[in-house]
């Protein structure tokens, strides 16, 4: 069994288009953990009428592990709520996963937008890298695939970190486990975050965080103001 874990607050603009998505996957062996942050609108509800068991959630890697203490699954799809999935998603992702012997995996993103400057700068800074350089430039985000045994002898998410803790997770992971980035599929990811703080002041605050990985040194203060869910827009 896949067990998929979906942290949320506040998400009812955007948790349905991704439990939709998942709802019209080929693969069905998966049970669906949203950990919610005390939502005030009706993310727990929408959780729930999908099929989905609702825990208590909290900041982003605390949500996680809260989440995948209820997991029944040997494998651990982590998701964002605000993605998008192609309907094959699942069923390529666990093919090639079980193919290539991999513990730990990846995925590109694709930005949901018609602009080029988006799609170019997701290639430019992340798939790129992470397509020429899989092995020695360790990074995920938004969608990450793990074995749950390897979840729990690297300890879990990083509570500690306020940003960049998946790069963190991944990187961990790696060092006991085969990191593969899946080509056979891909997420399509929202650029909600970029349209509300603007596409320069993101672009630093991702430039600083690496920085700081890439220095053995994760943000453990957040001196970014890199906040949880706050967004009110409905758009993709």
């Amino acid at each position: 069994m896949l067990s998929i874990v979906i942290p949320t607050l506040n998400e009812e603009n955007y948790l349905p288009r991704l439990l939709n998505c998942l709802k019209k996957q080929k693969f069905k062996d998966y049970e669906i953990i949203v950990a919610d942050a005390d939502s005030k609108d009706k993310t727990r509800e929408i959780a729930k009428s999908f099929g989905a068991k609702v825990v208590k959630g909290g900041e982003i890697p605390y949500a996680r592990n809260q989440a995948i203490k209820f997991a029944h699954g040997e494998l651990i799809l982590s998701l964002d709520a605000d993605l998008i999935l192609p309907d094959d998603f699942l069923e390529n992702a666990l093919k090639e996963f079980e193919k290539r012997n991999l513990d730990v995996a990846t995925f590109c993103l694709s930005p949901i937008s018609k602009e080029l400057i988006p799609k170019i700068l997701f290639n430019i800074l992340y798939n790129y890298p992470l397509q020429f350089f899989e092995k020695k430039w360790v990074h995920g985000t938004q969608g990450i695939l793990i074995k749950k045994s390897i979840h729990e002898k690297i300890n879990g998410w990083n509570e500690n970190i306020v940003l960049v803790e998946d790069h963190d997770y991944v990187k961990r992971a790696s060092k006991i486990g085969e990191f593969g980035l899946i080509r056979a599929t891909k997420i399509f990811n929202s650029l909600r975050r970029f349209r509300s703080e603007g596409r320069l002041s993101i672009i630093f605050k991702y430039i600083v965080a690496e920085f700081y990985f890439q220095l053995k040194r994760p943000l453990k203060k957040d001196f970014l103001n890199y906040k949880f869910n706050y967004f009110k827009d409905g758009n993709p």
